[in-house]
């Protein structure tokens, strides 16, 4: 029995691929012990505005770069930033045609109190998988207990192996960072999610791509979102060898 492993850095109302690649796993592995990205997409995406798209960004304190993402925090003035974020999602999306039911959850999970930046996503991804019945089991890889020195592909061959992880699925932008034969050496099949091509309707073409889940969640109820979360294929990568670093790409 083929039994699915996930694993991908939090990341803050992603876009539609990163549900997909919660959705077809046993065990979602949540990055939150890796080094946090500067303009990443870990505090920070896209929504609609005038059919164009318009970055969001989730301010944090001022720290050194060079903390794990479960180390930083969301600003002192977060509570400020929050509700500005809110009206401007009202502002944008008003007239949206699911407005009224993703709203309050929105305002929910933006509204939440946590502070450490890592904590806060993930609870954002829980209350949005839990919208989308998404029931996939999310594990934090800090509570691994991995060594930390660990190459990239051992990091996650050795993370497969305590979930009995038999298939590891990545997204297709990390093809050269795996070797396919090292993995099958280590009996865990390697494949590489791509998301088809998607579209929906907004309020007025062209089709703005690549949004954060907010905006899909505005223009699908949960049976069609449902739906685009199977619209995706599989592939094998190439048998090479890989030299990235966890610190060189995470997971992606």
């Amino acid at each position: 029995m083929t039994r699915t492993i996930t694993m991908m850095q939090p990341y803050l109302f992603p876009y539609l691929n990163y549900f997909q690649l919660i959705a077809v796993a046993d065990v979602f592995v949540l990055g939150d012990d890796l080094q946090y990205i500067k303009s990443g997409w870990i505090n920070r995406n896209r929504i609609l505005e005038h059919n164009d798209a318009r970055m969001i960004t989730f301010p944090l304190k001022r720290d050194s770069f060079d903390l794990a993402i479960n180390q930083r925090q969301l600003s002192d003035t977060f509570d400020d930033e929050s509700k500005r974020l809110i009206n401007l999602l009202k502002h944008h999306y008003s007239r949206a045609p699911h407005f009224s039911e993703v709203m309050p959850l929105l305002e929910r999970l933006i509204g939440f109190p946590e502070r450490n930046l890592a904590l806060y996503i993930e609870h954002t991804l829980r209350g949005l998988c839990t919208y989308l019945d998404i029931d996939t089991r999310v594990v934090r890889a800090s509570d691994l207990n991995l060594p930390r020195m660990l190459d990239k592909q051992d990091r996650v061959i050795q993370t497969a192996k305590l979930f009995d992880a038999t298939l590891y699925i990545n997204p297709m932008g990390g093809v050269a960072l795996y070797d396919q034969d090292y993995f099958s050496r280590h009996g865990l099949a390697l494949r590489f999610m791509q998301m088809d091509e998607i579209s929906y309707p907004q309020y007025r073409l062209p089709f703005v791509s690549n949004l954060s889940i907010i905006d899909v969640m505005m223009f699908n109820d949960v049976e069609r979102i449902r739906a685009l979360l199977g619209c995706y294929s599989l592939h094998l990568g190439c048998a090479h060898s890989a030299a990235a670093t966890v610190s060189d790409v995470a997971w992606s």
